[in-house]
C-alpha cells in the first residue's frame, strides 16, 4: 500500500451499552480525531494514535452510569476490529514490533505479534480499579483490542509510581510496536511473513 492507497478501516457498533464508530489508517501521520465520554481515555487514544503514526477517528457515546468500563472495553473491540480489518490478508508487513517507553518514573515494555491470533499478556505492575480509567481497565483494553484485533502483546510496566505515568507509557510503548509490525517490508512486500503462508 501507498498513501495514494492507505490500509484503512472503519467500523460502527451498536449495543444497549455503547454506541462506537473508529476510522483507522494504518499509513498515517497520527492525526487524530477523537470524542468519547473519558477524558483520559481520549488522552491515552491521541497518545496511541501519535506514537503509532496512525491517523484515527473515534466517536463513543452510551453507559458512564455504572462506570467507565463498557465505553473502554467497547472501544477497544471496534478499535482492535479496525486494525485487524485494515490489515487485510496482512501481506508484505514487518508483523512484530517491540518498544521500551519511560514516562519520567515509569517504564513499560511492549512487543506485538500480528500473528491472526489474538492473545494477551498484560502487567500493569498494579490492579487499581478505581477513577475515571484505572490500571485494571488499561489491562482489559489491551486484552480486549488484542483478541479482536487477531495479534498478540506482552506488555509488562516494568517501574513506575505515577499511575498517569504508567498507563500513558504502556499505551504509548503499544503504539510505538504497533508502528513498526504494520510497516511495510521493503524487501519483502509481497509476501505474507508466516511459514504457513497465512496469517
Amino acid at each position: 500500500m501507498t498513501q495514494d492507497n492507505p490500509r484503512t478501516a472503519t467500523i460502527e457498533r451498536g449495543t444497549g451499552e455503547s454506541d462506537i464508530a473508529i476510522t483507522v489508517n494504518l499509513d498515517g501521520t497520527g492525526v487524530t480525531d477523537i470524542k468519547t465520554p473519558n477524558g483520559f481515555m481520549n488522552h491515552m487514544l491521541d497518545a496511541l494514535a501519535r506514537h503509532g503514526s496512525i491517523d484515527l477517528s473515534v466517536r463513543a457515546s452510551g453507559d458512564t452510569e455504572s462506570g467507565p468500563h463498557h465505553i473502554a472495553e467497547d472501544t477497544a473491540i471496534v478499535l482492535g476490529r479496525c486494525i485487524d480489518k485494515a490489515l487485510g490478508e496482512r501481506r508484505g508487513i514487518v508483523r512484530m514490533g517491540h518498544a521500551f517507553v519511560p514516562l519520567d518514573e515509569a517504564l513499560t515494555m511492549c512487543a506485538v505479534d500480528l500473528s491472526g491470533r489474538g492473545y494477551a499478556v498484560v502487567d500493569m505492575g498494579s490492579n487499581n480499579n478505581i477513577g475515571e480509567f484505572p490500571t485494571d481497565l488499561a489491562r482489559h483494553f489491551f486484552e480486549s483490542a488484542s483478541a479482536e484485533g487477531r495479534f498478540n502483546i506482552h506488555l509488562r510496566v516494568e517501574t513506575g509510581t505515577n499511575e498517569h505515568h504508567i498507563i500513558e507509557s504502556a499505551f504509548k510503548a503499544f503504539g510505538r510496536s504497533l508502528r513498526d509490525a504494520v510497516t511495510l517490508d521493503q524487501r519483502n512486500r509481497d509476501t505474507i511473513p508466516s511459514t504457513k503462508g497465512a496469517l
